[in-house]
C-alpha cells in the first residue's frame, strides 16, 4: 500500500504544535517542571523541523522510488 507523503501539511502541523509549545513555555516559566519538559519538546520539535525541511527541499520525486 503506497501513499504520499505529505511534507508541506507534515511542517505545517510541526510548526503549529511549536508555536502552542513556546506560549506554554512562557506560561510555565516559574514552574520548573513544565519549564523543563517543555524544553525537551521544543527540542524534539527543532529536530523534526530539520528532518522535514531536509525532505521538502529534495526535488519532486515518487515515494516509489
Amino acid at each position: 500500500m503506497n501513499r504520499e507523503i505529505e511534507l508541506k501539511a507534515i511542517h505545517s502541523h510541526i510548526r503549529e504544535i511549536k508555536t502552542a509549545a513556546e506560549k506554554l513555555q512562557v506560561l510555565g516559566r516559574d514552574f520548573p517542571a513544565l519549564d523543563r519538559n517543555t524544553a525537551r519538546i521544543l527540542a524534539s520539535l527543532s529536530m523534526l523541523e530539520i528532518n522535514n525541511s531536509d525532505l521538502i527541499d529534495l526535488p519532486e520525486t515518487s515515494v516509489d522510488e
